[in-house]
């Protein structure tokens, strides 16, 4: 039988395809993914697939035509086999300590004891179904039945590695420390993701997993052997004045410097996100004022106080939120071209308005990459470490010409009440008064970052009959505006995770996600339809 598909926009450049089960959505991704690797007419431009519950989120280029996209993927649903299912693979046993600190609530929620929870985890296989949330977090399916439970009404700000949850029909294991909105029943030493391992992933989809209760001081000090622990010196060590002509010595990193360039495509599957400057915008007018390639890494400083000295001449522009610069004590203009000559100290302040600030250098930074990009994930880790005191950041040759133009007038970030425009997402209909989202003056909450901005204001309430339906995890976009249960708005920055399970009301276009990079804690923030 042929694939039922529904197709549900998902903001500017990507469909969310809605299938009946899982079983379709994994017969329309192996039909879709040889179309997407052969790159051939409307496929070419497609960047992602991410399959999840029961949908398949499709992701595609801002130049992409979505009526043309939407053609071929119905044509090919219609096409595809609705009852092929993947192999079975391996068979991986995951020791765990069942000392979830919601094991009791998990207890309560089924009439299970806490032992029978135990008995219930580990006495039936689980199979990866697909991955997402964050690279090496597969969904489990296939467990007791008994186990089936909502996730949290707020979501943790902050879970443990090594946490093993459960959600709906789904468990899974957090393999760093992350946010989430899962019921932590216990936890594991499992290395899950390691970037230099073939694969990466240890559970990959079709696997067979079974829980194991857990037995002495460390279950697994075999497997961490060949993982490189989250906080480990990095691999590749940073350069030092002998090794390059041109660099950038970090004298003080401010409260958040990160590496950045345009980020990472095509791993969303696996858990990896695309990340990259948050302020897309910004991040481009420095590298072409500069003459580099539009993906030629640069810096990304977050409130300002970072401070460089220069070995050797290099040419550099700042972008994005404006701070005051100097050289060497002398006051530099906002984007436009800065000469800092062997030696000289570059002073980046706090910025009036706005968040973060862009350090671009000719011929970007020559830094190692991981999956294809320089960029600095929060989310998932990958990527180089936030930038540290004695850092020494060599200047690479990402270039694709000379500079032709020597100073730009961008807008700057607004001080006051920030209006961004948004379209329908493709749960707009679960809430009952989706209009709300508009009439209301939200505010940026402090435990905002680069995953997304935290909205705080009188919460959006869902339809009465979709009050409490779970709606199962599938894939997410830059911009998109999820409402956990507590109604309270959390609009996606670009190290969001890959996959989310809190209903999408609407999109951000993605020049408005630009200057939602830029709001700062307290700031006021108002919503358009589009």
């Amino acid at each position: 039988m042929p694939v039922d598909v529904r197709l549900l926009p998902m903001g500017e450049s990507a469909w969310l395809v809605e299938t009946d089960d899982l079983g379709d959505v994994l017969a329309l991704e192996s039909a879709l993914r040889p179309l997407v690797e052969g790159g051939v007419g409307v496929w070419a431009d497609v960047d992602d697939l991410v399959p999840a519950a029961r949908t398949l989120l499709v992701v595609a280029r801002a130049t992409t035509d979505l009526d043309a996209l939407a053609t071929e993927v119905r044509r090919v649903a219609g096409n595809t086999d609705a009852t092929a299912a993947p192999l079975l693979t391996a068979v991986v046993e995951v020791p765990v300590r069942y000392d979830g600190p919601d094991l009791d609530d998990v207890a309560t929620r089924t009439g299970l004891s806490r032992e029978q929870v135990v008995a219930a985890h580990t006495g039936t296989p689980w199979r990866v179904a697909f991955g997402g949330f964050a690279p090496g977090f597969a969904y489990l399916v296939g467990g007791d039945p008994r186990l089936v439970v909502p996730r949290r009404a707020e979501p943790r700000t902050r879970v443990p590695a090594g946490a093993v949850g459960l959600a709906g029909e789904f468990t899974g294991i957090y393999p760093r420390e992350s946010p989430g909105g899962w019921q932590l029943v216990g936890t594991t030493d499992l290395v899950l993701w390691d970037a230099d391992r073939d694969p990466p992933a240890l559970l990959t989809p079709g696997t067979t997993v079974r829980f194991t209760l857990a037995s002495g001081r460390s279950t697994v000090a075999t497997q961490r052997s060949s993982a490189q622990p989250h906080h480990a010196p990095p691999r590749h060590p940073p350069a030092t004045r002998a090794a390059v002509t041109r660099a950038l010595e970090v004298l003080d990193p401010g409260p958040l410097t990160l590496v950045e360039d345009l980020g990472r495509v095509g791993h969303a599957a696996v858990g990896v996100g695309r990340s990259g400057a948050t302020d897309v915008g910004a991040f481009l007018l420095g590298n072409r004022l500069l003459g580099n390639t539009d993906t030629a890494p640069g810096l990304e400083a977050t409130l300002g106080g970072l401070r460089l000295r220069a070995h050797g001449d290099v040419l550099v522009c700042l972008t994005g939120a404006t701070a005051p610069v100097t050289v060497d004590g002398r006051p530099v203009a906002h984007a436009s071209l800065v000469e800092v000559r062997d030696g000289q100290e570059l002073s980046l302040g706090v910025p009036a308005a706005g968040l973060r600030t862009y350090v671009g250098v000719r011929g970007g930074l020559d830094v190692p990459l991981v999956l294809g990009s320089a960029s600095a994930d929060t989310m998932s880790g990958l990527g180089p470490r936030a930038l540290r005191a004695g850092q020494v950041l060599a200047v690479g040759s990402h270039t694709t010409g000379f500079p032709v133009v020597d100073a730009a007038v961008p807008a700057a970030p607004a001080l006051g009440p920030v209006e961004l425009d948004v379209l329908r997402g493709p749960r707009w209909g679960w809430f009952a008064d989706p209009g709300q989202l508009a009439r209301t003056t939200w505010t940026v909450s402090t435990d905002s970052d680069r995953r997304g901005v935290r909205l705080e204001g009188a919460p959006l309430v869902r339809r009465p009959e979709r009050q409490d339906v779970e709606l199962p995890s599938e894939g997410m976009v830059r911009g998109a505006i999820q409402v956990p249960p507590n109604g309270l708005p959390v609009l996606l920055l670009n190290d969001h995770p890959v996959t989310g399970g809190y209903p999408v009301i609407g999109v951000v276009r993605a020049a408005s996600v630009d200057r939602a990079a830029q709001l700062q804690p307290g700031q006021p923030v108002r919503f358009r339809w589009r």
